[in-house]
């Protein structure tokens, strides 16, 4: 598989795709409402990326970036099979992965220099701003846009879309690095594992869903698969918790509302975690949220 994260015209996003199906992608393209393909990097590095542009009958316009404005460049290429293995080239890092083409550069303004944070709100916003980053399921510009929200008052911003953007840029660089030196399988990986074979069992399990426990409860019906039997999730308050160094509250329950099907799941839940190394509390009553003890938080950015 290809350690990247593809977003299209058409809204859909591929993450780490193999290279025949990265292939069928820009094969793909071309028609209205289908014309790109962004690709970024896992973990994406803010500013690091490649996209090809294509319109049915013409060529592919393939531009990538590694860093500012200066480094953006672009080129025609002829075909979406040459397009393609570019492209996997640049995903795989290898060495010279850019030679033969005729990249030009794309003539972009470098972008006006952004004013300091008062020290003040700097403070606060930044610890916000960790927790998001370390939280690891948004994108750096989810986490811009929450940033820039967060101290707003009576309709006053304190901080502008670049400040925030300037400030979740180095926060995630830092976690980034940090990411580097995870050699050990961590904690929410293994929760990943675990809500894979939940849902591989027909019980739909998601991660950082909804807002609140009534919300993803209500919403949790238009997930997964149409056969399933049940459903587990932990929300975006529960992720918040589980970052700050507390117990991770998950909530299931069978489709057909009964306790026995709750109960049921519930087993099956905590077996489940408990079989991939977590620390599971649970009294086995279906009104009882199982809980995950003792995590340490070292999620995997994708972004």
């Amino acid at each position: 598989m290809l350690e990247i994260k593809i977003a299209t015209e058409n809204q859909q996003t591929h993450t780490r795709p193999s290279g025949q199906e990265f292939s069928e992608l820009v094969h793909r393209i071309g028609l209205t409402g289908d014309r790109f393909l962004v690709v970024q990097r896992i973990p994406d590095i803010p500013g690091t990326f490649i996209q090809v542009w294509h319109e049915a009958g013409g060529a592919y316009d393939v531009e990538h970036r590694t860093g500012g404005a200066a480094t953006h460049v672009r080129a025609l290429v002829g075909t979406p099979e040459q397009v393609a293995a570019l492209m996997a080239r640049w995903a795989r890092r290898e060495p010279g992965w850019d030679t033969g083409i005729g990249w030009e550069s794309a003539g972009l303004p470098e972008p006006e220099p952004v004013p300091e944070i008062a020290a003040d709100i700097r403070e606060e916003l930044e610890e916000r701003v960790r927790e998001l980053v370390h939280g690891g399921y948004g994108t750096v510009a989810d986490i811009t846009e929450s940033a820039e929200d967060y101290l707003v008052c009576d309709d006053v911003h304190p901080v502008t879309l670049a400040q925030a953007r300037q400030l979740v840029e180095r926060v995630w660089l830092e976690r980034v690095e940090e990411q580097l030196r995870w050699t050990d399988v961590t904690d929410p990986d293994r929760l990943e594992r675990a809500f894979a074979v939940l849902d591989e069992r027909g019980i739909t399990a998601r991660e950082n869903f909804a807002c609140c426990r009534s919300c993803g409860t209500g919403e949790i019906g238009g997930e997964g698969r149409k056969d399933a039997r049940g459903f587990v999730f932990f929300h975006v308050q529960g992720t918040d918790s589980a970052v700050t160094g507390h117990r991770l509250m998950l909530y299931y329950g069978g489709f057909d509302k009964s306790a026995e099907t709750t109960a049921a799941v519930g087993r099956e839940v905590a077996a489940v975690l408990g079989e991939a190394g977590l620390t599971v509390e649970w009294d086995g009553s279906p009104d009882q949220a199982i809980e995950l003890t003792g995590l340490d938080w070292r999620k995997r950015l994708v972004g």
